[in-house]
């Protein structure tokens, strides 16, 4: 039987939403977050914490990609890559966010 915790003023959108919900150790839904969950997510960000970047630009351009696949179609997130100077969408991107349409 899951405790289902109340949660006060919790946001459910924006970038830190998720973190916040971590931090707390509470799901959107009110739920705890099981302690394994939480102490993997900890040790695989640790990691990534300590990795070497490559270049602000590359990681910018990475999360665009990645985030804007969510909401804008192929074509447009491709021409606002473009437009602002950014390497166009790789055919691997496409397949892997788009599925190869």
């Amino acid at each position: 039987m899951t405790t289902e915790i109340p949660v006060t003023n919790q946001t459910t959108t924006g970038a830190d939403a998720v973190d916040q919900a971590i931090a707390q150790g509470i799901d959107f839904d009110g739920s705890p977050i099981p302690t394994a969950k939480i102490e993997l997510y900890n040790q695989v960000m640790g990691l990534e914490a300590g990795r070497q970047r490559s270049g602000v630009s590359n990681t910018m351009r990475s999360r665009i990609v990645r985030i804007g696949a969510k909401h804008i179609p192929q074509v447009e997130l491709d021409e606002k890559l473009i437009a602002a100077g950014f390497a166009p969408l790789k055919e691997k991107e496409i397949a892997f966010f788009y599925g190869g349409k």
